[in-house]
């Protein structure tokens, strides 16, 4: 995944989509897909395009994102759909930028506690008992089977998933908005949000702070967590995530 630095060919359902707004790629993804920031008298909008994939559908992301919206800021879905190749997701802009943006990467201090405190609020704030939906390990494990992934034996006896949230599912730095003052404004990319163990989660966000902003940060994302290391957990979640 990364932000796109060569020649971007706008896909037609991208374009057809966009009218005539000006497009900037943002984002490209491990399978093909690409987001675009679409400018115009309609204000800004982001188009997220790809190739029909069996990891996750848009369709499934704005179910999240409307569940979501009613206790935390998420972008707000304009429109969504679909064929037998390719799928889509339109968005409203949200105010604030990415915590990878060229100001925050010079900045990684007041980016990665934002992303931890942030990341705590997230938990806190969305409700268990009401969330439709699943990131459970034997959930995860069997969607990986069904797309033909072997996972090794060893991630098959997972830690006990004894403290219960609503993860985000791919905390991964970019997938924060940080606002002008470097406080949390939303969180974008919920395809897989979902009932799971909290350190699903922060595994997945301290390996993105080092990956971002270099090496030695976790131990200020998970001070601004506001949790002790749990180096089991924390192992299990990178590995599952790594091999799925």
């Amino acid at each position: 995944m990364s932000i796109p630095t060569d020649g971007v060919l706008v896909p037609p359902r991208v374009r057809r989509l966009a009218g005539d707004d000006d497009l900037v790629p943002v984002w490209r993804n491990g399978i093909g897909g690409l987001t675009f920031r679409a400018t115009g008298a309609r204000g800004i909008r982001y188009v997220k395009w790809g190739p029909r994939n069996d990891e996750t559908t848009v369709e499934a992301e704005a179910e999240r994102l409307a569940w979501a919206g009613r206790f935390i800021s998420v972008p707000r879905v304009i429109t969504v759909g679909g064929d037998d190749t390719e799928e889509w997701l339109v968005t409203a802009a949200m105010p604030g930028e990415n915590a990878v943006a060229p100001r925050w990467i010079a900045e990684p201090e007041v980016a990665v506690t934002a992303i931890g405190a942030g990341l705590r609020s997230f938990h806190d704030r969305l409700p268990v008992d009401d969330c439709p939906f699943s990131w459970r390990v034997a959930d995860r494990l069997e969607k990986a089977a069904r797309r033909g992934i072997r996972v090794p034996e060893v991630l098959r006896e997972a830690p006990r998933e004894h403290d219960l949230v609503v993860c985000h599912g791919d905390a991964c730095s970019p997938n924060t908005v940080l606002t002008d003052a470097g406080s949390v404004a939303g969180y974008v990319d919920l395809g897989a949000l979902g009932v799971a163990d909290r350190w699903a989660d922060i595994a997945v966000a301290a390996m993105s702070v080092e990956w971002n902003y270099g090496p030695g940060w976790t131990e200020t994302l998970l001070a601004a967590y506001g949790i002790d290391p749990d180096a089991q957990r924390m192992t299990y979640y990178r590995e599952l995530w790594n091999a799925t």
